[in-house]
């Protein structure tokens, strides 16, 4: 009886191991907060697949390379971004844990399922979703390559360009050709193969020298003065139809989201800030004056506008220009934290983002 009892014991023992065993796997197979930490990488990978997701959803006539929404839902899309973006995850990160906060997200597309499927407003969320997404994307990578490294090879950049300024380094310098010299020598090059100069003997008379010499400049005379005639009668249609064509080939504009016609400037822009600012949207106030700004350096060739671009993608643009890089980054912090931090903006914050603004605009690049 006694050996009985406890071959019953171990029974239960062993039936009691198999039962915690199978709570603690079901618990981390379908937890929705994973055990396991991730490395800093994969969550930017996930961050990354989690906007281009939501890019196929603000965009579904073009085909992406994450997914092509129309082969997919809306739900499944919205779906797949809560599986790869989770509320809270941790994630390791130079030998330490540390737990992220994705409420923002959970929240945003449950507001989008909210709304019904001819609402504006799922746009500006989806728009707002995936400048967060980039703007964390950019910090991440900042994680992960800290600008001190970058300090340190523009400093070994600047020294090695310093070397080879010195005049030991130097090319000698060529002695260039005057702009009359070069139109000269193209000419003479491009008759010389019309009308070759003639083989003459030594025997030759020096008066037919003399009059070949003078025949060869009347044909020179005479080819540039036909050259000169085309050139006045055809250039006045060429320039309106090349002005045509420019003028054709400019087409509206996408700034983070919001559509510009052609003709919008951004003195234009910067003023229906300075009206929402006076109505008392000093939030819409930055969010315009902003865009005011991205307008401004677009017609100065110094960023190519793109509607899939955010403002971090703008202001990595202008990092190799010091001084308008300063003011852009104070400008793109203030406009975070307004418009997708939703900090209540108060006036002396739009005092502040108009006299950035100024010196952005100011800077000589």
């Amino acid at each position: 009886m006694q050996f009985q009892s406890n071959t019953n014991k171990r029974d239960n023992n062993s039936s009691f191991r198999k039962l915690l065993f199978l709570i603690c796997f079901v618990f981390i197979v379908f937890s929705p907060v994973s055990v396991f930490a991730r490395t800093l990488e994969q969550y930017r990978e996930s961050v990354r697949y989690a906007r281009d997701l939501t890019i196929s959803m603000l965009y579904p006539d073009e085909e992406d390379a994450a997914v092509k929404s129309s082969q997919i839902s809306d739900s499944e899309i919205l779906t797949k971004i809560r599986r790869s973006i989770p509320p809270s995850e941790k994630i390791e990160w130079q030998g330490a844990s540390i737990e992220t906060n994705n409420q923002w997200l959970m929240q945003s597309l449950d507001e989008f399922e909210r709304e019904s499927q001819t609402s504006p407003k799922r746009r500006m969320i989806l728009t707002s979703i995936s400048e967060r997404l980039a703007a964390l994307t950019q910090k991440i990578e900042e994680l992960e390559n800290p600008p001190a490294q970058n300090r340190a090879k523009d400093e070994e950049k600047q020294k090695l360009a310093e070397i080879l300024r010195r005049e030991e380094y130097q090319k000698p310098e060529k002695e260039e050709e005057s702009l009359f010299q070069k139109i000269y020598r193209k000419i003479t090059q491009w008759l010389a193969n019309f009308f070759p100069s003639p083989d003459l003997s030594n025997t030759s008379l020096s008066g037919f020298q003399s009059l070949s010499f003078i025949l060869q400049m009347l044909i020179y005379a005479l080819v540039l003065g036909i050259i000169t005639f085309f050139i006045y009668k055809f250039a006045p249609f060429l320039a309106q139809r090349f002005h045509q064509k420019v003028k054709k080939e400019k087409k509206d504009r996408v700034i983070l989201g919001e559509r510009l016609s052609a003709e919008e400037t951004a003195q234009n822009l910067f003023a229906e800030a300075e009206n929402l600012a006076r109505e008392g949207n000093l939030r819409g106030a930055i969010r315009k004056g902003y865009i005011a700004l991205l307008c401004e350096l677009a017609d100065r060739k110094i960023i190519g506008l793109s509607r899939h671009k955010t403002n971090r993608d703008y202001l990595h643009d202008v990092r190799g220009k010091s001084e308008l890089y300063q003011h852009m980054n104070s400008l793109t912090s203030n406009f975070e934290r307004h418009w997708y931090g939703f900090e209540t903006a108060e006036e002396n914050d739009w005092e502040e983002f108009r006299r950035g603004y100024q010196k952005a605009v100011g800077t000589n690049q």
